[in-house]
């Protein structure tokens, strides 16, 4: 034997003489995985003194998993992860990745209780002849090195992960005591299915069925033989053998896992000529990751996900919750309907076309008497596209909610004449009847005018502008025509301005105050309540969120009772535990005779009023009430209308400059307006989309009002 022979033999007389006293006491030592170790110096008192004060316990808890957002009809929305993982079960794997793992990573994984003695000499002796760096990690090894990983990252200490080349002999003895103990307390199998759930495939995909999904479109059950072999090889580079990236690479490797798995019989030479004639053949399904990735309802799952964010049931602080909702597995089964969703989504697209100049268009949908959201679209994308309007500003919520948690609402428009049925519905609380007439010719009121206020509030002018002779602003109408008297009905359903002021004029201001606030009226930009003692407010001048206004008008659907909004119905975990979700909290608002009088108006509006207009005629086809609705400079116009079953706001208008521009001489889809009114988009988005759901969910006729409501009272005013 020559000098090179005599030097390798008595290395690997060393190797053998530390292996066996290492064996004797219990130690297996991490330094027999790289060249020259026998120099490491590590005395054999002081290796089994730190081998037995290591620690024996692993816990091992569920990776970081995915999150997903589904419709209440099982569809889904959203994922969001920090690692894109789902948990499967051994028996949902296919049985060539369970072989093809075991074979190129650990072929002895079966024989062994953690620790391979004959694998770490096997790579002491290949590392000795030929300088490499061949390791020895058993699976078992590489899965308690993943669990401590995934520790330090669900913990937010990714910076403290050491990774394979620069482990020192403390950290691979460490891991052989765990590995050893992870052995007693679960079975092969058990450890196999948490590796193969665990391990890093890529940056898309973190175990075997995010990666068969990301590279295959496939779930892992169905993965086949060279499907399986090619995705075992990446495990050991994700990136140089990336089969997207570097095929050449990731067909070589998988070859090799081939020949470990014939070699080991766990497949004939039959199947191995077909899968080595095999070429990589991907079907890559890129990774959605948010609400940006959404598969529909982006701005709802948005809303979703800042519910989950600013709620405490899902953590102490809003860190804790973000890792709750990126890393929990959650299921989060919201309200949503897709069958509306994809038709408001149909809608507010249509109404708007390309829309260089950015004008918004949204609608929203509610459940009265449940208070869930069934649908909420808006004509923009949640992320830059060329051609496309983007905004991540939510139309339909609220800036916050009444905490002052950020809700990435756009912060309401002015709702113009749909306020005008709360005024109604004081008017009708008071006793007043439909029948009565008012003096809708007066158009000012002086500044000294005597507005009743049983709760001793003062009542400000309509406008803070003044003329010399000391009286408000006049009031305007839409139509020149309509200064005159009539009838409290006719006035609410043709959107009289003067006629609303007539009849607040004979009302106690704290009572509107009262019905308002009881239907869940509030400012879309801070929470704040709508102050009617604020006149301008009986005309819509503080802005309000879609949402609200279909949800107040969903009390007058619902006999009087308003309903919260509802988004998420159910949530559980990775383990299938509940969790918090919103439950359905109603309350009687307005009386049911005074519900059913406001209806029995609103019907009037799109069969010869304000709304007499839109197209295709609604109020053919199913029990319908609506009130349209337009701003001061018509930048911001409505229609809220509502059947038994669903009650819809629609809107169109400036979304994102709180109504600065005016909606006046703008050319929408090709066609010129000299001014935008209510009827004009908004109508027939709401009418379009209504007339395509509303027979989902059947509505009946709406009561009528009490004969005292509609009977002429005997003298008038």
């Amino acid at each position: 034997m020559g000098r090179t022979g005599s030097k390798l033999g008595a290395a690997l007389r060393r190797v053998l003489g530390y292996f066996t006293v290492s064996a004797l006491c219990g130690v297996l030592a991490a330094s027999l995985l790289v060249p020259a170790v026998a120099g490491a110096g590590v005395a054999l008192r002081e290796s089994v003194t730190m081998f037995n004060n290591l620690p024996a316990e692993l816990t091992v808890d569920a990776p970081s998993q995915s999150t997903t957002v589904l419709t209440a009809d099982g569809k889904t929305i959203a994922t969001f992860y920090a690692e894109n993982r789902v948990k499967v079960g051994l028996d949902q794997m296919s049985p060539y990745i369970k072989d093809a793992i075991v074979a190129i990573e650990d072929r002895r994984f079966y024989e062994h209780g953690g620790v391979d003695g004959q694998g770490i000499l096997r790579a002491l002796a290949s590392n000795l002849t030929s300088g490499g760096r061949q390791g020895a990690s058993t699976l078992t090894q590489q899965y308690v090195t993943n669990v401590l990983n995934e520790s330090l990252m669900s913990a937010d200490k990714g910076d403290r992960i050491v990774l394979n080349g620069q482990k020192s002999i403390a950290d691979k003895v460490r891991e052989m005591r765990l590995a050893i103990e992870l052995e007693k307390k679960y079975t092969k199998d058990q450890i196999l299915e948490g590796y193969l759930n665990i391990v890093f495939f890529s940056r898309d995909a973190y175990g075997i069925e995010a990666a068969s999904r990301y590279f295959f479109s496939t779930p892992a059950k169905s993965l086949t033989l060279p499907q399986a072999a090619l995705l075992a090889g990446l495990v050991k580079s994700p990136s140089f053998y990336n089969p997207v990236v570097h095929p050449d690479n990731a067909i070589q490797r998988r070859n090799q896992v081939l020949d470990a798995m014939l070699t080991l019989g766990r497949i004939s030479r039959t199947d191995y000529d077909a899968a080595v004639a095999t070429g990589v053949e991907l079907a890559v399904t890129p990774g959605k990751q948010g609400c940006a990735g959404a598969e529909m309802a982006p701005y709802f799952c948005d809303y979703v996900s800042h519910l989950i964010l600013n709620n405490p049931a899902y953590g102490v602080d809003l860190a804790a919750r973000v890792r709750k909702l990126y890393r929990g597995g959650l299921t989060i089964t919201t309200t949503l309907d897709s069958r509306l969703q994809a038709a408001a989504q149909e809608q507010v697209d249509a109404t708007a076309g390309a829309n260089p100049d950015k004008w918004g268009a949204s609608l929203v949908s509610i459940g009265p008497g449940t208070g869930k959201i069934l649908a909420m679209a808006q004509n923009t994308v949640f992320l830059p596209e060329p051609g496309k309007f983007d905004t991540q500003l939510n139309f339909n919520v609220d800036s916050k909610d009444s905490k002052g948690n950020d809700l990435n609402g756009a912060g309401g428009f002015q709702p113009g004449s749909t306020m005008k049925p709360f005024t109604l519905a004081e008017w009708l609380r008071e006793g007043k009847s439909l029948a009565e007439t008012v003096d809708a010719s007066r158009r000012s009121y002086p500044l000294d005018f005597k507005w009743k206020s049983s709760c001793g509030k003062v009542l400000g002018a309509y406008n803070t502008k003044e003329r010399n002779r000391g009286a408000a602003d006049d009031l305007q109408n839409n139509d020149a025509g309509y200064y005159r008297r009539m009838r409290v009905d006719y006035g609410v359903y043709n959107s009289i301005n003067t006629a609303t002021f007539a009849e607040a004029a004979q009302l106690d201001f704290c009572g509107i105050q009262k019905t308002v606030d009881a239907v869940g009226l509030h400012s879309g930009l801070d929470n704040a309540q709508v102050n009617m003692h604020q006149l301008g407010n009986l005309l819509g001048a503080i802005g309000v969120a879609p949402l609200i206004l279909a949800n107040a008008f969903a009390t007058f659907a619902n006999d009087g009772t308003y309903c919260e909004p509802v988004a998420i119905v159910e949530v559980t975990d990775a383990a299938g535990k509940n969790l918090p979700a919103e439950t359905k909290s109603c309350r009687d608002a307005i009386k049911p005779s005074v519900a059913r009088g406001v209806n029995s108006v609103l019907q009037d509006v799109l069969k010869k009023g304000s709304g007499v207009y839109i197209k295709p005629k609604v109020h053919s086809s199913f029990p319908v009430a609506a009130k349209t609705g337009t701003s001061n400079t018509n930048g911001a116009t409505w229609v809220v209308g509502y059947t038994s079953g669903i009650s819809t706001a629609s809107f169109f208008g400036d979304a994102l400059e709180g109504q600065k521009r005016p909606g006046q001489n703008v050319t929408v889809n090709g066609k010129f307006y000299k001014s935008i009114d209510g009827y004009m988009l908004a109508g027939p988005q709401w009418a379009n989309y209504m007339l395509q759901v509303a027979g989902l969910y059947p509505a009946a006729e709406f009561p009528p009002p009490p004969e005292s409501m509609t009977k002429k009272p005997d003298h008038n005013e």
